[in-house]
Parts: C-alpha cells; sequence; structure tokens
C-alpha cells in the first residue's frame, strides 16, 4: 500500500520522541525507523523526514466480521472504524496536530527561563490525544514500572484479549481489550501468571467498575475542548490555579478507581481525556522541581499531596492551561533514553600539569566535562532493550610553552 504524505517540520513533531517519551506504550519501530499501532480498528504505520510525516493504514480482511473477543474496541473508537478515508483525520487528530507548537514553545520558554534553557534540545513533542481506556490501563501498569515493562505488559493484554489487526512481515498486531472483555473473574489469576504482579487486581478490578458504567463514561470526563474524534470542541470554562472545574471532577472520579492514584489520574486527564493542565508529579518530575524550581526545602520538604498540588499549581502559574505538555518537555528531557542530547558541564575550573621537555617547561590546561552517549542493554524481562546513557570524562586541553632561564 502506498504512503500518504502530511506536511510536518521536525520542529511541529518528531515521532521518534513522542512515540516513546511514556505517553503511549504500544508503538513499535521496525526498519526504516517506521513506527506501527493497532489503533482504531486498522494497523496504522508512521514515518518521517525532515518536511512531511507519512502514515499509511491497513483493515483487517473482513472489517465487517466481529472481532475476537466481541466488542473490543472502547466506545471511543467505534465510530472511526470504517475505511481508509478516515485515516488522515486519525493521524490529524491522535497527534494532536492542531496547536502551534513553535508559538506553544515561544510563550512557555519567555515565561520560564528554564523551560528555555532545555527546549530548544527537545522540540517537535506534542501530547497524544489517546483514547482514555487505553491511558488508563497503561498508567494503571506504570505504577514502580518502567517504560520498556509497561509496553510488555500492554502488549501481553492486547495479545491474550484483544483483536488481532493484521500483520507487519510476521510481526502480528492486536488492538486494545474493551473493558468488558477483562471482566471475567479468571482474569486476575491469568494476569498475575503472565507477570503483571500486583497491577493484576487492580487491572481486574478497575475493568469490572468501568464496565459497570453508562457506556462510554470515560468521554464524559473529556476536556470538551479536546472532544473524540469526530466531534466538535467547546468551551471548557474558567481556568483556575488548580485548573477548570472540568479537570478538578474527572480527577476526583478517577482516584475512584483501582489503582489510580494522583499521579495516575493526572497522567489519564492529561493524555488520555485533553486535560492539559493536569500536571503528573513523579520521581522524575519531583527532581525536577527540587533541582530546578526550588522546591524540597521548608514546608516542601517531602512530597507530600500538599506538595504535590503546590508542584501542579506552580507549573500551572507558569504555562497555563498547556501545563502538562510543557511539563512533559521536560520530563522527556530529564529521562536516560534522551539525556545524550544534553552536554552537562560539570567543572569549568581549569587544571594545569608542569611537565619538562627538552629544557621546555609546558603547562597543559584542562577543562573538564560529562559527555552523556547512548548505549542499548538488555533488560531482564524477556528480550525488550532499554536505551541507556554512559556517561564520559571527556577533556580539553591547551599547550603553553615557556622556556627555563638560563
Amino acid at each position: 500500500m502506498n504512503w500518504s504524505k502530511l506536511p510536518v517540520s521536525l520542529s511541529e513533531l518528531c515521532i521518534d520522541t513522542t512515540l516513546r517519551c511514556g505517553q503511549s506504550f504500544r508503538w513499535k519501530r521496525s526498519d526504516g525507523n517506521v513506527w506501527s499501532c493497532a489503533l482504531h480498528g486498522r494497523l496504522l504505520s508512521l514515518r518521517q523526514d525532515s518536511t512531511h510525516l507519512y502514515y499509511r493504514a491497513t483493515f483487517p480482511e473482513s472489517i465487517g466480521a466481529p472481532p475476537t473477543p466481541p466488542s473490543s474496541a472502547p466506545p471511543s473508537t467505534t465510530g472511526a472504524l470504517a475505511d481508509e478515508k478516515d485515516t488522515a483525520a486519525l493521524v490529524q487528530h491522535y497527534l494532536n496536530l492542531s496547536p502551534d507548537l513553535t508559538d506553544l514553545y515561544e510563550q512557555w520558554s519567555t515565561a520560564d527561563l528554564n523551560f528555555k534553557k532545555k527546549a530548544p534540545k527537545f522540540t517537535g513533542i506534542r501530547i497524544l490525544r489517546q483514547d482514555a481506556w487505553e491511558a488508563l490501563v497503561g498508567f494503571i501498569c506504570s505504577s514502580n514500572n518502567n517504560i520498556a515493562r509497561i509496553s510488555q505488559m500492554m502488549e501481553k493484554l492486547c495479545v491474550h484479549y484483544g483483536p488481532m489487526i493484521g500483520h507487519i512481515d510476521a510481526q502480528p498486531f492486536y488492538d486494545m481489550p474493551s473493558p468488558a472483555a477483562l471482566t471475567n473473574p479468571e482474569v486476575e489469576a491469568h494476569l498475575r501468571q503472565l507477570g503483571f504482579g500486583y497491577r493484576a487486581k487492580y487491572l481486574y478490578q478497575t475493568a469490572v467498575m468501568v464496565a459497570q458504567k453508562q457506556e462510554g463514561w470515560l468521554d464524559t470526563l473529556r476536556n470538551p475542548e479536546s472532544p473524540i474524534l469526530g466531534r466538535e470542541p467547546a468551551n471548557a470554562g474558567e481556568m483556575h490555579p488548580g485548573g477548570r472545574e472540568g479537570y478538578r471532577r474527572a480527577h476526583e472520579e478517577l482516584l475512584a478507581l483501582q489503582g489510580v492514584g494522583p499521579k495516575v489520574a493526572d497522567c489519564v486527564c492529561l493524555m488520555g481525556l485533553g486535560w492539559g493542565e493536569a500536571v503528573p508529579v513523579d520521581t522524575h518530575v519531583w527532581q525536577i522541581a527540587q533541582r530546578d524550581y526550588k522546591f524540597g526545602k521548608g514546608k516542601h520538604r517531602s512530597l507530600t499531596k500538599a506538595t504535590y498540588d503546590a508542584i501542579g499549581n506552580h507549573f500551572r502559574s507558569l504555562w497555563g492551561k498547556e501545563a502538562g505538555w510543557a511539563h512533559s518537555v521536560l520530563f522527556t528531557a530529564d529521562l536516560r533514553a534522551f539525556s545524550a542530547k544534553l552536554l552537562m558541564e560539570t567543572d569549568l575550573k581549569e587544571e594545569s600539569i608542569k611537565k619538562e621537555e627538552d629544557g621546555t617547561t609546558v603547562l597543559e590546561s584542562f577543562t573538564k566535562f560529562e559527555l552523556a552517549t547512548e548505549g542499548r542493554v538488555k533488560r531482564e524481562l524477556g528480550d525488550s532493550v532499554e536505551t541507556t546513557v554512559k556517561v564520559e570524562d571527556v577533556a580539553s586541553s591547551k599547550r603553553i610553552k615557556r622556556r627555563k632561564r638560563t
């Protein structure tokens, strides 16, 4: 099948960063730097060069046949199962291509010198418009976990409970299972066997709770300015220090689900429900807040609920109703997998060494800094590969010759 294309610069979208920075966990990269995922009832593939985004979609052989298990597509995707004609709309919607990202980066940089320092190395990061159910499941799996293992868990969940959509070469791709597909009482034990640990209980119990609510309940919590595909946006109300009223309501309702604390609720609000002011605070963000924004002192010495809220309010005061988006750029910059983009100067003090060479005193002056370079190591779980960073000492020197006086 031929590729279609959209004119998109790397400063407006970088899929290599956006698809692997901890938002979505089901995209797979293959030869030719092609990213693929079973999404909205089709197998969607993306690739990119400096001027265009390329996409193509393949559909199951019999699109009219019910998938196995039945009704696996969540409510927010069922209207998008049509044909290839709506793939362009899906790509633009899912990748959230409407906002002018260059303009947003300029706004955030004007408001925050730390963002201005970090952002130029991490352009093109967009907050995806994921399905709320997928975001909820993915971030329940994220508890005390890393991106490689979360991706493995999502893969296992789809293989065992979702419909098979298609293949790329010999690689099968499965779509997300619906909440109803995870409500069998045997699901919890099976997920434990698959390596989900304590998260198995949370996933099963939350699936039961969501399945018992009205169809499409999660989408009723969405930001009306960021509706599901095919709906027109509407005003979301007045912004407050703690976020808009709809965001606060969505956050509170998510907290009633099993395995959902404040951080997971904020992840779902930001990356599954379109509430841009949601600021998830995990250990990475807590470290950023201490290092760059003077938290960690006085009444905010530890990450209590009050401190969690204070960090979110501070970032919202800096960056406004897209604070979660701006914070995600700094979060990405803090991930080991991307820190090779940063040159971390650690010691700019010159060190001098005297040497005697043929009656001449040579002063060698060194400036030391650390250079981060990417490496790849296998994790202990399966054959997943995680990018790590090797930090090396590098010294630049200059030589000054002085002749001995006679």
